[in-house]
């Protein structure tokens, strides 16, 4: 099995190399909101020495309940993105829903993320590969892993091969998710790189009353668990206050905690690809 690896300007990620930091807030609020975040997680990660991509949508188009906020929209959430790239000199990462937004999000984001309900959407997944932008895609809570490879399949016909595959845990019964570690070496069967959702892995879909629950003490033990099968990137979504954050709240760490998490995985990490690539 031949591992893709993906060149961003200051690092590159794959399977076998140290894993990447996709982190930020669900919804983007604000800039100076997303600057605060910005600072404090792109100074933890050089001190740490993990590279580190900076993630915010700018719509949540798949909220349970209509009232619930959506976020602040395409044209302002492309604009806060484009500054925190410059500023931090960070990639960054946010969601497409639909075919007519790849473009315009391509212009700015380096990796665009295709939500989990949407991973079979053929249409939208060209539009996307057709960018030339990395691709995320959540691997649908109702999909089988090994069935990820037709997704990237889509993908790959417009000749984009930078073509990420992620895990967010499995539907299991009304209202909870449950993540079964095998998913991840299935999908690296394809040699693209894996990355795993340990927030979203957490959530209690639609549990809450009319918004989806979660339970966040749970993230480090998860990501602890998937740095220890072997990974490209960890996918967490932090706030300083997330239980009064917009969306997703329950799933979020708290900014003050991740540092901590992050020394440990880190560790785990290397063992692991030290090991994984001595066997090579």
């Amino acid at each position: 099995m031949l591992n893709k690896i993906i060149q961003f300007e200051n690092f590159s990620l794959g399977n076998n190399l140290p894993f990447v930091l996709i982190a930020g807030p669900c919804q983007l609020e604000s800039l100076t909101h997303s600057k605060k975040l910005a600072d404090k997680l792109s100074e933890i990660c050089l001190k740490l020495n993990i590279p580190f991509v900076f993630k915010g949508s700018f719509d949540k188009a798949n909220r349970t309940s209509k009232d619930s906020p959506r976020g602040i929209g395409i044209d302002k959430g492309l604009v806060i993105l484009d500054k925190i790239a410059r500023e931090f000199n960070c990639p960054v990462l946010t969601d497409v829903h639909e075919t007519t937004q790849c473009a315009a999000v391509g212009e700015v984001a380096d990796i665009l993320q295709i939500p989990a309900f949407l991973c079979r959407q053929t249409d939208l997944l060209v539009a996307a590969g057709k960018t030339m932008r990395a691709i995320n895609v959540k691997k649908g809570q109702f999909l089988a892993p090994q069935d990820m490879r037709h997704v990237a399949e889509k993908i790959s016909s417009t000749n984009n091969k930078k073509i990420m595959l992620c895990d967010r845990g499995t539907s299991f019964g009304y209202n909870t998710l449950v993540s079964d570690f095998r998913s991840i070496p299935i999908m690296q069967e394809t040699g693209y790189p894996v990355v795993f959702d340990a927030t979203h892995a957490v959530q209690h879909p639609g549990g809450g009353n009319g918004m989806s629950g979660g339970d966040r003490k749970y993230v480090p033990i998860l990501s602890q668990a998937a740095c220890a099968v072997g990974i490209s990137a960890l996918f967490i979504e932090v706030h300083e206050d997330p239980d009064n954050a917009p969306s997703d709240g329950p799933n979020m760490m708290f900014l003050s905690e991740i540092k901590r998490l992050l020394m440990k995985l880190k560790k785990i990490d290397a063992l692991i690809k030290k090991e994984n690539n001595s066997g090579r």
